[in-house]
């Protein structure tokens, strides 16, 4: 078997899959199918039923720079959860989790300490920062930017470009500043090419008109839009997601 050195033990190539390689303790689990030329490193672990697709990369440590305010702590092995998905080309770092049935799309990154709920889905493209807490059920599109420290509840809906931010000094702040990612309360809505202001809150069941420029908390159960974004009118009853059930 070929070896190839890295920090955290050595990457071994398997004959499970067609340019498969394996780091130190990866654990698969019965009916784990893997395509080609896929990376996985130590300690990852990859729950029954989970699809890895090709040239995915699981367990990535990550190279932080300098300036870098995320921790900086020894890091688990990435989790996939049963039936889970790690589409084409997909990159998911040491540290981060996968529910039961989650999907991470062709080509997004999942960083370190992100958690993602049973049957979310990630989006193709989509960069998902470290230390964000995704809930269950939750659509995340196209090429969004979920920023770090960020937090989504369940059954939550993120459009396609959306972007989020975290740190109102852009990069200026005091060495330890503390950064404010977006609160988005259960089941909002936030549309396409939205951006929201570093903090942002989106309360339960609102609604964020696409392209809207969000720099105030948005109530809930409230329509906004504009830049920057104001409330036009409450979510009528029969928009609620309990009607959509």
């Amino acid at each position: 078997m070929a070896e190839i050195d890295e920090r955290h033990g050595t990457l071994q190539a398997s004959d499970l899959a067609p340019g498969l390689l394996l780091g130190e303790g990866v654990e698969i689990g019965e009916g784990v199918e893997i395509g080609g030329n896929v990376v996985i490193h130590a300690g990852t672990t990859l729950g029954p039923g989970a699809l890895v697709q090709d040239g995915a990369i699981i367990g990535k440590r990550p190279r932080l720079g300098r300036r870098s305010t995320a921790p900086r702590d020894e890091l688990p092995g990435a989790i996939v959860g049963g039936g889970g998905a790690v589409l084409a080309g997909a990159v998911i770092y040491a540290g981060a989790e996968l529910g039961a049935g989650a999907i991470a799309g062709d080509q997004c990154q999942v960083r370190e300490r992100v958690v993602i709920g049973p049957n979310s889905m990630i989006g193709r493209g989509t960069g998902v920062e470290n230390d964000v807490r995704i809930g269950a059920r939750v659509q995340v599109q196209t090429n969004c930017y979920v920023t770090a420290y960020s937090e989504i509840e369940d059954d939550v809906f993120v459009g396609p470009g959306v972007t989020t931010t975290n740190d109102h000094t852009m990069g200026r702040h005091e060495p330890g500043g503390r950064l404010h990612g977006a609160r988005l309360r259960r089941a909002c809505r936030v549309g396409a090419g939205v951006v929201l202001c570093p903090g942002i809150e989106i309360g339960e069941e609102a609604f964020v008109a696409a392209g809207a420029v969000v720099v105030n908390d948005v109530p809930a159960r409230a329509v906004v839009m504009g830049v920057p974004a104001r409330e036009v009118r409450p979510v009528p009853g029969d928009d609620l997601l309990e009607r959509w059930r």
